[in-house]
């Protein structure tokens, strides 16, 4: 992926990638493995519907996980998905990066190519502002596995609770108190058996968070 503040990072167990291709496991055509990508150095984003109020009402849920340790590093949820909720959800994450004392200038984000993403506001944050780089999913949804992964299981794991939210704000209490648990306590197969925070404590001794 390039030099960036994760190249002084250790390098997290995960499947070995091509620099131009953030989905992971991937060779190029000569059969080369790339090297693994490290902690905090390429993230995910999409919007996903989640139904409340018993499935009567419809909430927009845009969420950016960092592909090495799984964490959430920010969410907004909001009735539209547009750039003022996409902008929000960035702004969180990259608090949670500044709190792990990593910078974002070189990071690669992966996401859709839908009008929020390719928007002047959105671009213009993160690739003039923030320096970053960003991965468009040619495919659609089927390009971006992390993501809908994480929907489904998130979705699926959740589904009572944000049924039973009768309003926005409620809504939004159950996913901050589903996302702490998805951060603190899930175990993920991929990382060991492990929640994303104790695998970053574990696999990165030498991050350490100012705030988390």
């Amino acid at each position: 992926m390039g030099s960036g503040p994760v190249a002084k990072h250790k390098t997290a167990k995960t499947k070995s990638v091509a620099p131009d291709h953030p989905e992971g496991g991937q060779t190029s055509q000569f059969g080369r493995q790339f090297r693994a990508i490290s902690v905090f150095e390429v993230f995910y984003t999409d919007f996903t519907e989640l139904s409340y109020a018993d499935g009567k009402e419809k909430a927009h849920f845009m969420p950016i996980l960092d592909h090495a340790s799984r964490l959430c590093l920010g969410w907004a949820l909001g009735e539209r998905a547009n750039q003022v909720l996409a902008l929000e959800t960035w702004n969180q994450a990259k608090k949670t990066l500044t709190d792990w004392n990593a910078e974002v200038k070189g990071c690669v984000l992966h996401q859709d190519q839908d009008s929020v993403y390719t928007s002047y506001a959105w671009t213009g944050q993160l690739l003039l502002e923030e320096q970053m780089r960003l991965s468009f999913a040619l495919a659609g949804a089927k390009d971006n596995p992390q993501m809908e992964s994480f929907f489904g299981r998130f979705k699926g794991e959740g589904c009572s609770e944000f049924l039973g939210a009768k309003t926005i704000p409620e809504l939004r209490k159950v996913v901050k108190r589903r996302i702490e648990f998805y951060n603190r306590v899930r175990y993920h197969s991929s990382l060991g058996y492990r929640a994303p925070l104790v695998f970053i404590r574990q696999e990165c001794p030498q991050l350490v968070p100012l705030h988390i």
